[in-house]
């Protein structure tokens, strides 16, 4: 039985550093800071560490909406193909930061690459 990219990058602990420096570079960036403006960040966080807990194929706690619904407001903002590419870049830097294999990082940003067409609701 192979490891998963959730066991490889360090479980739960892993998850939880992931989510949140990811959201620190994310609420830095004057680009899509706004798309935070009065949203819960704890909660966020926590919600953000369950999707990636389960698409790195860890246990499955995540209860938040299917992609089209979630970003549907954001979209209506005028979220679009930029914003994704900075969440992307993001999620890579930040597991490069924390020395995650160039493997792992770059399955981490195909996955966020693969719904794309979902969050822009496309």
């Amino acid at each position: 039985m192979s490891t998963t990219l959730y066991k490889r990058l360090g479980g739960e602990p892993a998850m939880q550093e992931l989510a949140e420096n990811f959201y620190r570079k994310m609420l830095a960036d004057d680009r899509v800071s706004g798309f935070f403006d009065d949203v819960d960040m704890d909660r966020q966080i926590a919600k953000q560490k369950a999707f990636l807990t389960m698409v790195t194929g860890g246990p499955n706690n995540y209860t938040g909406r299917d992609m089209r619904t979630a970003h549907a407001p954001l979209v209506a903002k005028g979220l679009n193909d930029m914003h994704v590419d900075v969440v992307v870049q993001y999620l890579g830097e930040t597991l490069a930061e924390m020395g995650a294999p160039a493997d792992a990082i770059e399955t981490v940003k195909t996955t966020a690459n693969s719904v794309r067409a979902d969050v822009l609701n496309r």
